[in-house]
């Protein structure tokens, strides 16, 4: 009996512990939703600073020396004050106001198509404010994140430059870059790539700036060209580039400092850095070569400067996918883009008979429209991409087309009002006939660059 009673009493503890055991068991088996706290990680942070000091590189010296190349001798000069200056006052406007409204500002009003006066003069952004990146556990610095767009919207400015080079007024292409740049650069950055942004909420894809930066200056060049006027003797005389060296190293400080803007766009260093990075090699290297090629079948030889030249093209069109195109997505791009530039500049210009001076609607205009809806194409799974999301390649370029024709349109008007507001200011923005005679290294800075 004892034996007995004592297995009952065992087998009822035994029992009751089971029953205290279960609702514990059932809550270890629950979905437990985790808070993650992000953190700034000092790689990240030391990559990106690296990003924007080429990024950097790829402006001044690099856009300047690749300019300075292509104009006459008698210009250089004139094209790299105008670079330099340029970015100096884009730096300076960003600072003050631009940050502000292209990244400021909540959801409400105008929040799709501009941000606020809510950070400015960087107010609020300090050595402890943070930005988000494309993870949730990681964080950058707010300062490394204004810095490093600053950059991008220094280039992008002074990208046009090129089409009005060799005959426009000093002061009258800065007042023309302060008005486009507040205008149109930054409602389009808003539009693309802040969370309110009506781009970015309709889902359009651009890593590193085929609208934001590409379209968006080729298509003011295009214009502030029309308006402006030619040359004189274009279509009459040759205008040949007066240093291919200087366009060589130019355009290979370009290519080094495209790594920044493409693989910095990122904002993480990481996988897909790495991917976007090995695009900026393969992209570019297949569009020199295209381009080469295509020049030796057309006009007979392969040159220095048609290689040059369809090394950019490459590196415009693999910007806005540089982030979601495989490797053979991105050469594919760049290949195309390199024929395809190469008969904007070569056959359309003089067909339509506009002087885009050194071709930037030829390339980055045209490379710029290639590159953002080819990104609909090469982000697809099946062809080796990395989209965000479940694919739908058709929807995708729908996408991508919207952001292309609000581009176009946006930019082509700010730069026609603001080239209206300048003539009007300047009493016209050309120099004149004497002027551009002498050369706008004389007859605006008072210098040679050659004895």
């Amino acid at each position: 009996m004892t034996a007995l009673k004592t297995s009952k009493i065992l087998g009822l503890a035994a029992l009751t512990g089971l029953a205290f055991a279960l609702p514990a068991l059932g809550q270890d088996a629950a979905p437990v939703e985790e808070v993650v706290t992000p953190i700034i990680d000092k790689g990240d942070v030391a990559w990106m600073l690296v990003s924007t000091m080429v990024v950097i590189l790829m402006t001044i010296p690099g856009l300047a020396l690749f300019y300075g190349g292509l104009v006459r001798a008698k210009n250089i000069l004139s094209v790299l004050s105008q670079v330099l200056g340029g970015f100096c006052m884009i730096a300076l406007l960003w600072v003050i106001y631009g940050y502000s409204l292209a990244f400021g500002g909540s959801e409400g009003g105008l929040s799709a198509i501009i941000g606020d006066f809510s950070k400015l003069f960087l107010s609020g952004v300090t050595i402890d404010s943070r930005a988000a990146t494309f993870s949730a556990a990681y964080e950058l610095p707010e300062l490394v994140f204004v810095v490093f767009q600053l950059t991008f919207a220094a280039i992008t400015s002074t990208l046009i430059i090129g089409g009005i080079a060799e005959r426009m007024k000093f002061g009258a292409v800065m007042l023309f870059l302060a008005i486009w740049f507040t205008f149109s650069y930054l409602p389009m950055a808003h539009m693309v790539w802040a969370s309110t942004g009506y781009l970015f909420n309709l889902g359009a894809y651009d890593f590193a700036g085929g609208t934001v930066v590409h379209i968006n200056s080729g298509v003011a060049a295009l214009v502030a060209a029309i308006v402006l006027g030619p040359r004189a003797g274009f279509l009459k005389e040759p205008i040949p580039p007066h240093n291919l060296v200087f366009v060589f190293i130019g355009a290979c400080l370009l290519w080094v400092g495209w790594f920044g803007f493409n693989a910095g766009s990122n904002l993480e260093a990481n996988g897909l850095t790495a991917q976007a990075f090995l695009n900026t090699v393969t992209a570019p290297a297949a569009a020199a070569l295209a381009w080469g090629v295509a020049e030796k079948f057309t006009r007979g030889h392969a040159s220095l400067l048609g290689f040059a030249s369809g090394a950019v093209a490459g590196l415009v069109a693999i910007t806005p996918a540089a982030g979601f195109a495989g490797t053979m997505g991105a050469v594919v791009l760049g290949a195309i883009a390199g024929v395809v530039c190469l008969w904007a500049v070569v056959t359309l210009k003089p067909m339509l008979k506009y002087d885009d001076s050194l071709d930037v609607f030829g390339i980055h205009g045209v490379g710029g429209i290639i590159g953002a809806l080819g990104t609909a194409i090469v982000a697809s799974p099946s062809l080796g991409g990395y989209p965000l999301a479940d694919y739908d390649m058709w929807g995708q370029f729908v996408k991508q087309a919207t952001g292309v024709g609000i581009a176009v349109v946006w930019s082509g008007v700010v730069a026609l009002i603001a080239m209206l507001i300048v003539k009007a200011i300047f009493g016209g923005a050309k120099v004149s006939e004497s002027a551009e005679s002498d050369g706008l290294d004389l007859s605006s800075h008072g210098e040679r660059a050659y004895n």
